[in-house]
């Protein structure tokens, strides 16, 4: 009697990764500033969603701090007339070195707890 038993094929590990974000992700390359209790500093952004926004920055955040940013919304993206500027305050959930050696900079998300618009 055979016992032999067959077993799943094992995948690699990006592949066992279950997305457990609950909002759409947009892929919008645009300046931003980051306002921490240390000063303003330029960073751009990523990807932004409703709840949150990746952007690239010359440092690293603390994670769990607060902070502040305005984005300057083009108005394509936003579906006006003309571009929208969105005021938010959020937390710095997550900090990451680039991973190319010969860059030197942070891939820093945040989720936006605040926010409002201007013109």
């Amino acid at each position: 009697m055979d016992t032999t038993v067959a077993s799943a094929p094992v995948l690699p590990a990006e592949e066992h990764r279950i997305e457990l974000r609950a909002a759409v992700r947009f892929p919008l390359v645009v300046p931003i500033t980051i306002t921490t209790e240390w000063g303003d500093l330029p960073a751009v952004t990523e990807n932004i969603s409703a709840n949150g926004v990746l952007f690239e920055l010359a440092t690293s955040l603390v994670v769990g701090s607060t902070v502040g940013f305005t984005i300057a919304m083009p108005a394509e993206a936003m579906g006006t007339p003309t571009d929208v500027v969105l005021h938010c305050t959020g937390r710095v959930v997550r900090c990451t070195p680039d991973v190319r050696p010969e860059v030197k900079t942070t891939h820093v998300a945040a989720v936006i707890d605040k926010y409002h618009f201007s013109h």
